[in-house]
């Protein structure tokens, strides 16, 4: 018969239970740490979970009593889920369909206002924390700005309607619509946990390098459990561990649920992040339970309960929330274990809190998060979505878009949160406040006034910079006569000319994912240093070398590995420091070009949404220009998707001079006159040449066109128009047109085709409200109104680009561009390929010359077989 364990069990339970009582948790974790160690020596292979059981994972002993007046807080929290509610209510009341969230404030306010209360840093008078608030939370916000007094009524009135009111407020956490309110836009899914990382990093960045004195500047992340399926919600967490992050806090509000159901149904998404991030080296506070259940924990000493809760799917979890008490008193608890709750009513079992409602249980977990030192931390807090909504959401599959409640789901949230409104009241929703000298009120000011201040609240307190030495750009406008250079040597010759500025260097940051040699920024690995965290703990193979691997502490170039994402998130950080931090700092982000706007759009559009500025460097750019690659690293999309981000000024330049102009308007402009733009320029490593800059173009330059070379008139007159890689192909042409065919040629250098596209298309903008029949030209129209002949554009880029603008040429434009995809072969195959080489320029010139009866056939016949026109050859755009 086999023997009977639960005695042994229970006297290995009780001894253990007294190491518990009486010794630290350090000398239970040596004994545990022993046993195993016995046990592998004797061949016993043991479970090496990485997950614990489903309990909190701060122990009530350990835990501090609350700081605050919970009952002025609990007041507060009722004005606040009150007018939060009340704002999208209304909103839909007025325009059906205009939108809002309830439910996810509702699921997340504890969370928020014990960080309001007791943790959260303003920036009154130092570096304040940076918080990326949950999106779909922001009533929330709103209504706590409206109890401190920073917005008013007809602010909450005016939410989502921000066109017809000065006093609207955003759907969502948006700076550029709100530069004093919010710091940073998160809605967005996973961008705001991959920003809040190097945000964290760049923090620390800061730090090492001098340029800030504090290391208390904490970075907290408030994201939804379902948004963490996003890869960048995930994709960099291991960087957070090897930086040691200690700055870095994740809040993931765990309510079990997404938009249209559970995150995890079959399974359970807290023991899943929980051991993902642990895996990677992180902190792990796990605040799933409210106090209420500490008394059935205690009472179970069997851990039954526990381990059933511990084997419960999230489904399961929300049909507790969703259910009344009798149904968890039957399914949770049952006959087993019955006996703990025998003496709660079914409505005291439905109000047993979760974790995430509990204030003292966050204040602990808030706590041990902000002193835990030398790794991230990510608190796992389990909520119910739609907290105290009752039937208008609360735990349903359709809370995530309720916005709208009946009077018996306003009556009930009115009693839940005991907001004093009266029956006759809650027809008009109305908003409330408590007087300015209530105790409420008082009490929210004064917590915020110890807290440094505000938040969110953001204010540009940095210095406009002085330009730098004009020697900077001198150097460049000369030419370099037979010597030849890329555009991408000559931007890294600048930017290592910026960084021995004694005025502006200290403020410079490079930023690069990989392959700092591809761009040949290896000159400045010695100069700058590359930021490692604890410097450089190995001999690099390259010691020896002049340009050797250096890392250090206080480097300066950021090399994030292979990733774009981070590396843009990152640019955010650097780019935004003016307003977080009072740094002027400008970023220099280096990647491929193919890898940036098509890759990390989106992480573009939050930069430009967070006010970052800076420079976004587009390398080896265009379709043909590098060989070999293939399909997916040659960029023809770059320029055209910048057409869609108004605060991006994006150039194309061909030329050194052509750089250093651009570079000293980004200085001018971003940083001088506090401009709010980001400027994307594109640069080559094809060699050649860099001509003398022509007198009195550097304004041209940067309106995106000017007149590069000049013919004389003639009846044989082409206007060819190039830029960036290809500007080497166009002057080519022009020299075969000139020499062999007789057509006298103006080569035009177009910088920027986007600058050209928004000029124009807002003098026609202006043109049209002020019924201006006499039409002001625009700046493309004003440069080309006396010209004459034929007019070709060249790009690296789709036809798309040149097309935008060729309504406003004096005439027809004709356009080769480089639609389709990449190939892998030599420059001179691929532009072949695509039809831009010179001599497809000068074909496209001389046939449409032809059609002018300017080329007689039979020139355009020989000319065919010369430049060896295949009409056979295949499309590229659709081959």
């Amino acid at each position: 018969m086999a023997k009977d364990f639960q005695k042994e069990n229970e006297e290995w339970l009780e001894s253990f239970r007294w190491i518990l009582e009486n010794e630290s948790p350090e000398r239970a974790n040596e004994l545990l740490k022993l046993l195993r160690e016995e046990a592998k020596k004797k061949g016993v292979k043991s479970p090496d979970n990485i997950t614990t059981p489903y309990i909190n994972s701060i122990q009530v002993a350990e835990e501090e009593a609350y700081p605050g007046n919970l009952d002025i807080e609990e007041k507060l929290m009722g004005y606040i889920r009150w007018n939060a509610m009340a704002m999208v209510v209304r909103a839909n009341k007025k325009s059906s369909g205009i939108g809002g969230h309830i439910s996810t404030y509702s699921s997340i306010s504890n969370l928020w206002e014990v960080g309001f209360n007791h943790f959260f840093k303003g920036n009154e008078d130092r570096a304040g924390d940076n918080i990326y608030f949950q999106g779909h939370a922001s009533p929330g916000i709103y209504s706590r700005a409206f109890l401190e007094g920073r917005l008013t009524e007809e602010h909450l009135e005016n939410f989502r309607r921000e066109i017809k009111s000065e006093k609207g407020l955003t759907s969502y956490p948006h700076p550029r619509l709100m530069p004093e309110f919010w710091c940073h836009p998160t809605v967005s899914m996973g961008l705001g946990p991959i920003s809040a990382i190097y945000q964290a990093r760049f923090n620390k960045y800061l730090y090492q390098r001098g340029l800030t004195e504090s290391k208390e500047q904490k970075v907290w992340a408030f994201l939804g459990d379902g948004e963490m399926d996003e890869p960048e919600a995930r994709g960099a967490i291991s960087i957070a561990a090897q930086d040691k992050l200690d700055n870095l806090i994740f809040v993931v509000d765990c309510n079990l649920q997404r938009l249209d159901g559970p995150v995890r149904g079959n399974q359970k998404i807290i023991q899943e992040l929980e051991g993902f991030f642990k895996g990677a080296g992180w902190n792990v506070i796990k605040l799933i339970w409210g106090s209420e259940w500490d008394r059935l924990f205690e009472k179970d000493k069997s851990n039954k309960l526990i381990e059933k809760l511990t084997e419960l799917p999230d489904g399961e979890l929300q049909k507790f929330a969703f259910e009344s008490g009798d149904y968890m008193r039957e399914h949770l608890f049952g006959k087993e274990l019955g006996d703990l709750v025998k003496n709660l009513t079914d409505q005291e079992l439905k109000k047993l809190k979760r974790g995430g409602h509990d204030p003292v249980k966050i204040y602990n977990a808030f706590k041990q998060a902000t002193e835990n030192e030398g790794s991230p931390t990510i608190i796992l807090a389990q909520t119910i979505k739609g907290y105290g909504q009752g039937d208008d959401g609360e735990a349903s599959n359709v809370a995530h878009q309720t916005k709208k409640m009946d009077k018996d789901g306003l009556k009930h949230f009115r009693d839940y949160f005991n907001v004093p409104i009266s029956d006759e009241e809650l027809e008009d929703i109305p908003f409330i406040k408590p007087s300015e000298d209530s105790e409420e009120i008082k009490y929210l000011l004064k917590q915020r006034k110890e807290n440094s201040g505000f938040i969110p609240s953001r204010k540009d307190k940095s210095d406009a910079l002085k330009m730098p030495d004009e020697k900077v750009f001198k150097s460049f406008y000369g030419g370099s006569n037979e010597d030849e250079a890329a555009t991408t040597s000559v931007l890294v010759q600048i930017l290592s000319k910026l960084l021995k500025d004694k005025e502006m260097g200290k403020y410079i940051v490079p930023i690069i994912p990989d392959e700092s040699r591809t761009f040949g920024m290896e000159s400045l690995f010695r100069q700058a240093g590359i930021y490692a965290q604890g410097g450089q703990k190995y001999e690099p193979v390259d010691q020896d070398s002049l340009l050797y691997y250096k890392e250090a502490d206080d480097g300066i170039i950021l090399e994030e590995g292979i990733t774009e994402a981070g590396c843009t998130s990152e640019f955010i950080a650097a780019g935004s420091a003016y307003l977080n931090s009072g740094l002027p700092m400008i970023p220099f982000y280096f990647f491929y070009s193919m890898f940036g706007f098509q890759r990390t759009a989106d992480l573009i559009w939050a930069a430009s949404d967070a006010g970052a500025k800076g420079f976004l460097i587009g390398g080896i750019s265009g379709r043909t220009s590098l060989p070999g690659e293939g399909l997916q690293h040659q960029d023809g999309n770059s320029h055209l998707f910048a057409m869609a981000f108004p605060s991006v000024k994006a150039y194309d330049p061909s030329f050194a001079y052509e750089i250093a102009v651009i570079v000293k308007e980004g200085i001018q402009d971003m940083y001088i006159e506090k401009s709010n733009v980001i400027y994307y320029m594109t640069v080559g490593n094809d060699t050649y040449p860099m001509p003398e800059m022509p007198k009195n173009v550097d304004k041209q330059i940067i309106k995106g066109l000017y007149r590069f070379k000049k013919s004389k008139e003639a009846s044989k007159k082409a206007h060819l128009f190039g830029s960036g890689s290809i500007m080497k192909e166009v002057l080519h042409a022009a020299e075969i047109l000139e020499k062999e065919y007789d057509v006298q040629t103006d080569v035009w250098s177009v910088t920027s085709y986007k600058a050209l596209y928004d000029d124009a298309i807002d003098t026609e903008r202006k043109n049209r409200l002020k019924s201006q029949l006499n039409q002001e030209a625009s700046y493309l129209e004003k440069t080309l109104s006396e010209e004459k002949g034929i007019f070709i554009a060249a790009t690296d880029y789709v036809k798309a680009l040149p097309q935008s603008v060729s309504k406003y040429f004096p005439q027809k434009l004709t356009v080769l561009g480089t639609d389709g995809f990449g190939r892998s072969d030599s420059r001179e195959q691929l532009r072949d390929f695509f039809e831009v080489s010179a001599e497809h320029i000068v074909w496209t010139t001389l046939y449409e010359l032809s059609l002018e009866n300017k080329i007689k056939p039979e020139t355009l016949k020989k000319a065919a077989k010369s430049l060896k026109i295949d009409p056979g050859k295949a499309n590229p755009r659709t081959s």
